[in-house]
């Protein structure tokens, strides 16, 4: 029985010549670590990559949608849940998924932004984040309003509606509220307490959007619920230093050239390196359990061993069709563990090429470094490395295949 918690993932892969993450300034992203500039690959970027691969949906489904855009959120729902729920239905339960806080609720809570809220409470594009949704959700939620809608009011509830409209006091100079908008509070009031009573079958949802089950949501208000991440994904670094190149470019225009003129018609410059990078990334199996909506250990299990593989393999698209840099990882380690913890110290002094280049001394101070924490520590975690070439360590699976199956079999060979 494997009672580890944490799934740790290390992984290496020696990036040929590309620029796979750039910043405002279009140059690479970077970062000063053990006191020298590494090139760094965000871990947004890295997410983004793998929920949007072609791996990602043939494994785990279709990802979330993101977005902070109402119009186009709701076009785009109307478009999947078409058939389903009339539009109209579609369109409130969007609304009431992000709904904003009133201006009352707003300076009730100190909100400095007060001024900026809606009284109606409808959301704005301000009043937005970018934030994950998954169709499956709104479709349950959909179901919900449309009961509830064709359900209406009791005599009781619509006495204390109207009593709440007819004893409101606007603020000097602001129009009272509509009665609509406090039909409208009391039906996602009512909606709320509904859905409290169908946690599991809202949270099931997640199975059908794991990207949000790992990585989370943070909500504010409506509808939309809050859920802590199950993965934690680090910003990929070079285990060595990096002197950035220059590839001066130009784009000739060939009409040009057929009038026997010279010069290009567009010049520019683009930083790029080559490097080894250091991908870590933990997975809390309870907590992504509990995301998928109280699913069992083997489905959080399955859902982990794919994420190894994207870890491995999903490389970001950046530049890719200047550079084409599509190379996977040459070494995995797998580690069930009680906490969750990053190797990458091992790199803070930075590798030093040996006349054979940065992978093999990299992967030998990995694996060096994991013996040495495993000791220190006297961590009892059960590992597993995958590896295209000659390392200390036991077991090594010599396909990656063979490692994700490890992992769907918690740990078991």
């Amino acid at each position: 029985m494997n009672d580890k918690n944490f799934l740790n993932l290390h992984v290496l892969i020696s990036h040929s010549p590309s620029c796979l993450n750039r910043d405002d300034m279009n140059m690479q992203k970077s970062a000063v670590f053990g006191g020298v500039r590494r090139v760094r690959i965000s871990s947004q970027s890295l997410k983004r990559a793998m929920r949007t691969s072609d791996y990602y949906r043939a494994q785990l489904g279709e990802p979330s949608f993101r977005s902070r855009d109402l119009e186009k959120i709701t076009r785009h729902l109307i478009n999947e849940l078409k058939g389903e729920f009339d539009e109209e239905i579609i369109k409130k339960t969007a609304a009431l998924f992000v709904q904003a806080k009133s201006a009352e609720e707003a300076e009730a809570e100190g909100d400095e932004a007060a001024e900026d809220v809606i009284p109606t409470g409808k959301p704005t594009e301000k009043g937005l984040a970018v934030a994950p949704w998954c169709t499956a959700e709104i479709r349950l939620l959909c179901s919900e309003v449309d009961a509830l809608m064709k359900e209406g009011f009791g005599d009781d509830e619509m006495a204390k509606i109207n009593a709440n409209h007819a004893k409101q006091k606007p603020k000097k100079g602001a129009q009272p509220k509509a009665m609509q908008e406090f039909i409208d509070e009391a039906l996602t009031k009512k909606i709320g307490k509904r859905l409290a009573e169908r946690t599991d079958s809202l949270t099931a949802a997640f199975n059908q959007a794991v990207d949000i089950a790992l990585s989370g949501r943070m909500a504010t208000s409506g509808l939309m619920t809050s859920v802590d991440g199950a993965m934690a994904v680090a910003h990929a670094i070079t285990t060595h230093a990096v002197d950035a190149d220059i590839d001066w470019f130009t784009a000739v225009d060939d009409l040009t050239s057929e009038e026997g003129e010279t010069g290009a018609g567009h010049l520019n410059t683009q930083e790029f390196s080559a490097g080894v990078f250091y991908r870590y990334a933990s997975i809390n199996l309870g907590q992504l359990q509990k995301n998928l909506g109280d699913a069992g250990r083997a489905r959080a299990l399955e859902v982990a061993a794919h994420v190894a593989h994207l870890l491995a393999t999903v490389v970001p698209s950046a530049k890719q069709q200047t550079f084409a840099a599509h190379n996977p990882a040459d070494l995995v380690i797998a580690s069930f563990s009680d906490q969750p913890l990053s190797l990458a110290n091992a790199f803070e002094s930075p590798v030093k090429a040996k006349g054979d280049g940065f992978l093999k001394p990299s992967a030998e101070k990995l694996v060096g470094y994991w013996k040495t924490m495993t000791d220190a520590f006297s961590l009892d975690d059960r590992a597993a490395l995958f590896a295209t070439l000659e390392v200390a360590a036991e077991p090594v699976q010599k396909r990656l295949a063979d490692l994700e199956r490890w992992i769907a079999a918690d740990g078991q060979a």
